[in-house]
Formats: C-alpha cells, sequence, structure tokens
C-alpha cells in the first residue's frame, strides 16, 4: 500500500465535509472566523501576559539582542530595554510564526508557489529583481521607521489598541489605511489607469 501524501494523513475517511479539519485545507479562511480568532488570540495575551500583541515589538527584541552582543552596558542602558527585556519570548516569536503559518497554511491548501518577482507586479513594473527586492526593501524600511514612530503597527494599533477602544490607536490605524490606499493607487492606479507613476 503506498504512503498517503502529507496532506492526506490528517483527513478523515469520507472526506472533509462538515469537518473542522477543513479549515486546515482552505485556500481562504471567512473573515469573521479569523477576526473572531484573532479577538481570542489578543484576549488570551491580555489574560496570561498583560500584554498586547504587535509584531514590531519582535524587530526591536532583535535590535536589542545583537545590541547585547556588541554594546551590552549601552544597550542596557537604554530606557527602552529597560522596560522591554530583548530576550526570545512569545512577542519574538509572533513575527518567525508568521512566516512558518503562512508557509503551512499555503502548503496544506495546495496554493504555494515560489515567486521572486510577483505576476502582479511585473505587469506594471517588468522583471527587474532589483527593482521588486529594492522596492520591498525600502517598503520595509518606511514601515518600520513609520511603526516606532507611531508607538505600534498595523497589530498592535489595529488590533490590540482597537480593542481597547485606543482613540490614539484608532488614528494610527486610520492613517495605515489611508497612506496604504494612496501609495496603491499610485503605484497600480485603480483598473484601466496608470497611476500618479505610470513612467516608472
Amino acid at each position: 500500500m503506498a504512503p498517503l501524501p502529507f496532506e492526506d494523513i490528517f483527513k478523515p475517511p469520507g472526506g472533509l465535509d462538515g469537518s473542522m479539519l477543513e479549515l486546515l485545507f482552505a485556500a481562504r479562511w471567512s473573515p469573521y472566523l479569523a477576526g473572531a480568532g484573532i479577538g481570542l488570540l489578543v484576549t488570551l495575551a491580555f489574560l496570561l501576559s498583560n500584554r498586547p500583541i504587535g509584531c514590531s515589538t519582535a524587530y526591536l527584541k532583535a535590535r536589542g539582542m545583537l545590541g547585547m552582543l556588541v554594546a551590552r552596558e549601552r544597550t542596557a542602558a537604554t530606557e527602552y530595554y529597560r522596560l522591554i527585556a530583548p530576550t526570545v519570548d512569545w512577542q519574538f516569536m509572533i513575527v518567525p510564526g508568521i512566516v512558518v503559518g503562512a508557509f503551512l497554511a499555503a502548503w496544506l491548501s495546495g496554493t504555494f508557489t515560489l515567486e521572486l518577482v510577483p505576476p502582479f507586479w511585473s505587469a506594471r513594473f517588468g522583471d527587474s529583481l532589483l527593482l521588486r527586492w529594492g522596492t520591498a526593501l525600502a517598503g520595509g524600511v518606511l514601515l518600520g521607521f513609520g511603526a516606532r514612530w507611531a508607538g505600534g503597527c498595523t497589530s498592535g494599533h489595529g488590533i490590540s489598541g482597537n480593542i481597547q477602544l485606543s482613540l490614539a490607536s484608532m488614528l494610527a490605524a486610520a492613517g495605515f489605511f489611508i497612506g496604504g490606499i494612496l501609495v496603491s493607487l499610485a503605484l497600480f492606479g485603480v483598473p484601466g489607469d496608470e497611476g500618479l507613476w505610470g513612467f516608472v
């Protein structure tokens, strides 16, 4: 008897109809179900650790751990690291968890592909790997700077802060969305349009 493919190991006999395991193999989840899951996760984070969920904290923890290797006293004296210890904990593991979780979700649903330059990007700007990765790097640096300037990222403000009805988080989240929409329109325009930077 031939071994089952990995994704078939978890499938119950008779198919997946009506089974909760069907979610593991779905290409897309219901936004209502995903939202409820995120809400439950944030609630548990507050109950168990009294800390909000946020991704940008992981990058600062990583910077702090590197700083402890090359300049321990200076890093330890930094006000931020006196409040938030640069250690590997659940807040740090959120970022690698997102990467691993995204890979597993794509693999189990059969939608995983390796793309160095996504078709949507290449149709607009060409196949230049340098341009695509350079733009992604620049965007990541700007996002990281903006997240620390705003005191949190889309998960810290948009999810954890809004759950606490924080006005600052609501304004920050609104700014994230407005900025994202404007940049998207500038780069890609609307269907049939060239966008503001059509010469790129």
